[in-house]
């Protein structure tokens, strides 16, 4: 152990380790099951070496990080097992919103550990991971079905399908690397701020590529991370979650040195709608941002929520909520850029400025209203020519669907040249710098799981 490095509870046996140790310059907690086949069943003694990494991140006000490769709770240790992963749960539980946690799966983490890479921040797997709260054994007894455990909990399968890992790696070394690169845009806990990155991309540089990326045609598709990537500064860019609910964009950037978290329509996928999948993403997203003091930029191009009968039944109306009360109850610095669509629903939920932001932005061709001219004259004209339809079209697009209507009645800043994003981004986080909002004393807000 070098002498940057503390062990914790160095004297208790088990195929597991607690110390806390630099990791990119950084002070953090670190607790590493060993690399061992098949992987150690989770006894009381190693949840005792797991809580005490939870509770010292939270006492020393530093980042946790979890290396995982466990089977679950011993079975032979009976209930004195379960004892202790719920201990360890609490413990993770009061890190949430306090400090940064992390989870590297390597190997398997079934049952109990399963569960507790639902409470960490950021979960990343190697291609050996695997995770499942329900095994091969316990499916074929109560549904008859045989699955082996590739099939159930691989993790090329929960970052598609499950949006579980953040991303998946090569190995732990991997796995190290890519926390080191999310703790360059993290504090160390609530209390801080984010760390300034060089200045290396002048904040007065013109974009005018973000705007020539944008269709002629309404309906015409691109790809917001290139609208991204030309906003903020070069080389700055981390996504998060990318194969999982395509349809919106969240990632990591910094502008002008500062770190912001980017949520962004997806033109590319199912139109950039919002459905149940994108509403999760983005809404745990949006809190993480609230959580540890990043601004968050909001690029918004979507016609509203994805319709249909099996949306609905799932719960649309919950899981679309949570998008909006997390916009609703973040406190730090928002800024929001409306570049082509905004209608409905949707256009509150995306961070509109009747949900509190701060700053407001429209390129000039951007449409905001309750629905597209097609859609209202399918409403409105239904026994209509298809020439009354037509001139009823382009006389709703002419009135309703352009940013300056909006602008009138202060619901937008600004109409802004799209080469000019870029410094009018930063100009408002320079400006928003010091913005603190005293919040009503309330244990917590009930969210809509």
């Amino acid at each position: 152990m070098s002498l940057e490095e503390v062990g914790l509870v160095t004297r208790v046996p088990g195929p597991i380790s607690a110390k806390v140790r630099v990791v990119g310059g950084r002070r953090v907690s670190w607790l590493e099951f060993d690399d061992v086949e098949p992987a150690a069943p989770l006894n009381q003694q190693m949840t005792y070496t797991m809580e005490t990494a939870a509770r010292t991140a939270l006492e020393e006000r530093i980042p946790l990080v979890f290396v995982i490769n466990s089977a679950g709770a011993d079975i032979g240790e009976g209930i004195a097992a379960l004892d202790g992963w719920g201990r360890v749960a609490r413990a993770l539980t009061r890190c949430s919103g306090t400090v940064p946690t992390f989870a590297i799966v390597d190997g398997p983490a079934v049952s109990g550990p399963a569960l507790l890479l639902g409470l960490v921040d950021f979960t990343i797997m190697t291609t050996n991971g695997y995770a499942f709260v329900n095994g091969p054994v316990m499916v074929r007894q109560f549904t008859g079905i045989n699955i082996t455990k590739d099939e159930l909990g691989n993790a090329a399968s929960l970052e598609r399908n499950a949006g579980l890992p953040i991303a998946v790696v090569a190995d732990r070394t991997a796995g190290e690397a890519l926390v080191e690169e999310l703790l360059a845009y993290l504090p160390d806990h609530v209390d801080g701020e984010p760390p300034h990155w060089p200045l290396t991309d002048p904040v007065e540089r013109s974009c005018p590529e973000a705007g020539e990326l944008i269709p002629e045609s309404s309906t015409g598709s691109y790809d917001v991370r290139h609208v991204a990537e030309a906003i903020v500064d070069a080389d700055s860019m981390l996504e998060l979650r990318g194969r999982w609910a395509g349809n919106v964009v969240t990632a990591f950037a910094t502008v002008g040195g500062r770190p912001v978290g980017i949520v962004a329509n997806q033109p590319m996928n199912l139109a950039g709608t919002l459905d149940i999948p994108a509403s999760q993403k983005a809404a745990r997203f949006v809190a993480f941002c609230d959580a540890f003091n990043l601004p968050i930029l909001t690029l918004v191009d979507t016609p509203g929520f994805y319709p249909g009968k099996d949306l609905e039944w799932r719960g649309m109306i919950r899981h679309g909520a949570q998008l909006v009360y997390a916009y609703g109850r973040a406190t730090v610095p928002r800024i929001c850029v409306i570049l082509r669509k905004s209608y409905g629903g949707a256009f509150i939920v995306m961070d509109s400025k009747t949900m509190g932001n701060d700053v407001c932005l429209a390129w000039p061709w951007a449409e905001l209203a309750v629905m597209g001219a097609g859609q209202a004259a399918a409403i409105l004209q239904r026994r209509a020519t298809d020439e009354e339809r037509a001139a009823f079209e382009a006389d709703y697009t002419e009135r309703l669907l352009n940013p300056y209507v909006a602008a009138e009645r202060g619901y937008v800043d600004a109409v802004i040249d799209p080469a000019d994003t870029r410094r009018e981004i930063a100009a408002a986080l320079t400006m928003l710098a010091n913005k603190r909002e005293r919040m009503p004393h309330r244990k917590h807000g009930n969210s809509p799981l």
